[in-house]
């Protein structure tokens, strides 16, 4: 079987976080989630933790190096046998370019999931998760959509457009859109 390395792309609050932990579950394949690494960054006590913090409780995207810095770090880590699971990078277009950029002179074809909600059902998840987990940028909602529309959702087109996007219905139960995950990637799904 060939290395597969999988992103997960969507909407704030589409389940991207969810589906990557149900596939490690099954898979037990490495997961590298960009929220998490941002999160760990913005709570140290420097000047760049401080910014980015700021930025995140505001519901903005930050500075493309910045995920792509924890991107490129992480997949040099890689040996040349691990599965992968990226959650959460390639948000603006020049992210994605490095992406494909760095993936091309690895070997490692991509495959990319995009979790298809509605903003009405986001604003309703949303609303549910921060009443559950308190996560501040989901103060935010308006603006996390709307950073979607202006960076995420050109890249989504740009990944449809190169053929490299697969469609996935996040409007079902959790383990509904895992079993469509698992089918796509040719993953047994019992």
């Amino acid at each position: 079987m060939e290395t597969r390395t999988v992103f997960f792309i969507g909407k704030p609050g589409c389940g991207k976080g969810t589906q990557a932990k149900l596939l490690f579950e099954k898979t037990g394949w490495k997961v590298l989630t960009a929220g998490n690494e941002l999160r760990a960054m913005a709570a140290l006590n420097t000047p760049a933790g401080g910014k980015i913090k700021s930025e995140m409780n505001a519901g903005l995207l930050l500075p493309s190096w910045i995920p792509m810095y924890l991107f490129l770090k992480s997949l040099f880590a890689l040996s040349e046998d691990d599965h992968v699971i990226f959650d959460g990078f390639n948000r603006k277009v020049p992210e994605a370019e490095l992406v494909i950029e760095s993936l091309t002179w690895l070997d490692r074809p991509p495959t990319i999931l995009n979790i298809q909600v509605s903003d009405e059902e986001i604003l309703r998840r949303l609303a549910l998760r921060k009443g559950v987990e308190g996560r501040a940028d989901d103060n935010a909602v308006d603006e996390r959509l709307k950073e979607y529309y202006e960076h995420t959702e050109p890249v989504v087109k740009m990944f449809l457009e190169r053929g490299m996007l697969i469609e996935i219905n996040g409007e079902q139960t959790p383990e509904q859109i895992s079993e469509d995950i698992r089918k796509v990637l040719n993953i047994p799904t019992n």
